[in-house]
Order: structure tokens, then sequence, then C-alpha cells
């Protein structure tokens, strides 16, 4: 069997670049979400209420279960969190 080498996990994961790409950023996504919730030190029933989502979606959340977000979700998530998401995009090459 042939080793492979990957640049990140979920190049190695996902079916096709553009599916490893959505992944990628979803993931960044959460990681602030989850740090801004954490950083607020609050119940998870408070910080559910601020971001105005129920408790097990929080849950979903602070334990990174990735596939129950899109990325509409997780943005419309960072403007309840009081977090701005700007955009950089450059060539894949």
């Amino acid at each position: 069997m042939e080793r492979q080498q990957f640049d990140n996990v979920w190049d190695a994961l996902e079916d096709t670049p553009e599916a490893a790409e959505s992944m990628k950023v979803r993931s960044a996504l959460m990681t602030h979400l989850q740090e801004r919730v954490q950083g607020w030190g609050v119940t998870q029933a408070e910080a559910a209420r601020r971001l105005g989502v129920t408790q097990p979606r929080l849950n979903d959340l602070l334990r990174g279960r990735i596939s129950n977000f899109s990325l509409d979700a997780l943005v419309n998530l960072l403007g309840k969190a009081g977090l701005r998401l700007e955009v950089h995009v450059k060539d894949a090459a």
C-alpha cells in the first residue's frame, strides 16, 4: 500500500477538493465559535440563549459535530456571537 501525505486532515478524509475546502472553512468557523462561547464563562443554557439556539444544538457545536452545521448556519451564529467574518480568497496553485 502506497503511503500518502496530505496538507490537511480534510484533504485526506473528503472525496473531493471542494468537499475538503468546505470542511476546512466550517471547521475554522466552529473553532472560533467554540472559543467565543467558552470565553463567555456562562452556562450552556445562557450561551444557547445568546446564540438563539437550543441547548442540544449548542452542545453539538461545542462537541464539534461539524456535519450538523452548514456554512450558512455557522455564519449566522458568528453574528449572534458578536463575531464578524472576513473572506480572503487566493489561488490554489
